[in-house]
């Protein structure tokens, strides 16, 4: 992490980063990278993970969308740091090398998945969200624009996106009251 988030005259990019130059901070050998690590993005997603996971954990014990909105918020400021521009280029790798895109979808994007749909289910079963939904769908839809905020640049990354995503989210989502036409 250190080679690619330092400031920005001395950082390097994933593309432009070797197993040599990590072997060499590390102070080991090549031998002992590639004993761990199959290829230089997949030692990139674990340091990525190892600081990022910590922070944008959902908590279980707060109400559903106390517990989105915490994550989300969490999600996006940790995306307008260093590990924003990280998860970009690691993003980025993967659509020239698609073992980078898988080796991302299974150690990182997998799990992350599985824990944003848990907690929209956990909506649908208390009544919060419609029970006719696609768990899968619904967190698309919520994480998609911080993704394309991120890549694409078309706003910032902040509180207030957030804040109206997770909204937008629950409006749309939402339960309606039994004979209520919606």
């Amino acid at each position: 992490m250190d080679l690619l988030v330092r400031d920005r005259r001395r950082a390097t990019t994933v593309q432009k980063l070797t197993i040599e130059m990590i072997a060499k901070r590390a102070k080991v050998s090549k031998a002992t990278i590639y004993r761990w690590w199959p290829n230089k993005a997949a030692v990139v997603i674990d340091a990525f993970m190892e600081g990022h996971l910590p922070q944008v954990r959902i908590n279980e014990d707060l109400p559903v969308r106390e517990a989105l909105e915490a994550h989300v918020k969490a999600l996006i400021t940790r995306y307008a740091g260093p590990q924003g521009r990280l998860i970009a280029q690691i993003i980025a790798e993967g659509q020239y090398d698609p073992a980078t895109l898988n080796d991302f979808r299974t150690r990182f994007w997998n799990d992350r998945y599985a824990a944003v749909d848990k907690l929209i289910r956990r909506g649908i079963d208390e009544g919060i969200f419609r029970s006719d939904i696609n768990p899968g769908d619904a967190a698309e839809m919520i994480y998609a624009p911080i993704y394309f905020h991120l890549l694409i640049g078309v706003g910032p990354l902040d509180e207030a996106l957030a804040t109206r995503l997770v909204d937008q989210a629950i409006r749309g989502l939402a339960a309606q009251p039994a004979g209520s036409g919606e």
